[in-house]
């Protein structure tokens, strides 16, 4: 009965001592010193083991050691062989297997803090000979390619995890703009573009008036491609600022931008990219492999895949001095709460 409440004893301090290691690596020192310096008693209870660095670190696999190796002695000296290498499979998989793998939970950070006195007390003591230990075994352990964090939907999964984390302190932005980042890869130029059956174009001998311009304008867009007089063939770009400002009357052949470019649907968004940055023009024509007309693609469309949200598309949104002054001062009123007069 003795043998047996002992390895209870022994096998509860190996796992307590796991359990201790993954909850002091789970918040990173710096942000624990943030935490108490604000006057939060938990992280300072922790700080105060944390704060010795890999001198905690040598300490508890110590006793991790120390507890494991005398469980596994008593324990085949109490039991029959086959129920001892049983037992032992069971602590070995439930410690260094499940254990490291769970989230750190409530219940065993307040263990870590009941804790942290008693081995801050300690450490006072074994520290300078821990610290010249642990800098040994670094310098002599192998190196560790790897961060722990092995593909990207690791990453996307800690964001994920990070939109709730009552401590968190990123904005809402800064994690969707990080999130689009990661995905943008995964895009085709296809899955980003207008299709053809909604894409607004303009004939080259269209006539410059108010019917084309209100046509244009109730689009939402401000570029569109131009075709010729045969089907599908595109000679130019026309941007909605150049028909705002050229007088009515003449085709849209003689305010038109002659460049056309064209790209593959199935290119990755990153081509478009590329291309937009290239030849600095913001419209391209998609085709298919049969070289067929199938949509097109604008950097409006990549910039949106990039910060994840969508970008107003009004042609006089950023270009007039003016209209960005009196958005400024307006936004500006509001802040203070005056009324706008009118």
């Amino acid at each position: 009965m003795l043998l047996f409440l002992l390895n209870i004893i022994l096998a509860a301090l190996t796992l307590l001592g796991i359990s201790l290691q993954k909850t002091y690596d789970e918040v990173p020192l710096k942000e624990l010193k943030r935490r108490a310096r604000g006057g939060d008693h938990l992280a300072k209870a922790l700080y105060g083991a944390v704060g010795y660095g890999i001198s905690l670190r040598v300490l508890l696999w110590l006793l991790i050691g120390i507890t494991g190796g005398l469980f596994f002695v008593v324990l085949s000296l109490s039991v029959p062989p086959v129920l001892a290498l049983l037992g032992c499979v069971a602590v070995i998989w439930f410690g260094f297997a499940w254990l490291p793998q769970t989230r750190v939970t409530k219940l065993s950070v307040r263990m870590a803090a009941l804790a942290s006195p008693a081995l801050a007390w300690l450490l006072r003591y074994v520290h300078p000979l821990f610290d010249r230990l642990g800098a040994f075994i670094r310098r002599h352990r192998p190196v560790r390619v790897h961060t722990g964090l092995y593909q990207k939907e690791d990453l996307l999964e800690l964001i994920t995890r990070q939109q709730v984390q009552v401590d968190n302190r990123m904005t809402e932005e800064e994690l969707r703009i990080a999130s689009s980042a990661l995905t943008f890869a995964d895009q085709s130029i296809g899955d980003r573009m207008t299709p053809r059956r909604v894409v607004k174009t303009v004939a080259a001998d269209d006539t410059i008036g108010p019917v084309l311009m209100s046509d244009l304008h109730a689009s939402g867009h401000s570029r569109f491609p131009v075709l010729g007089n045969e089907p599908e063939q595109f000679v130019g770009t026309l941007f909605l600022r150049d028909i705002v400002g050229a007088k009515t009357g003449g085709q849209v052949r003689g305010i038109m931008k002659p460049e056309v470019y064209y790209v593959h649907e199935e290119r990755p968004l990153s081509d478009a990219l590329q291309a937009f940055l290239k030849t600095k023009h913001h419209l391209f024509i998609v085709v298919n492999s049969f070289e067929e007309f199938v949509g097109i693609i604008t950097i409006e469309d990549v910039l949106e895949q990039i910060i994840g949200q969508a970008i107003i598309d009004e042609f006089d949104m950023y270009d007039d001095m003016r209209a960005v002054a009196a958005r400024h001062a307006d936004a500006d009123r509001s802040a203070r709460g005056d009324k706008v007069i009118e």
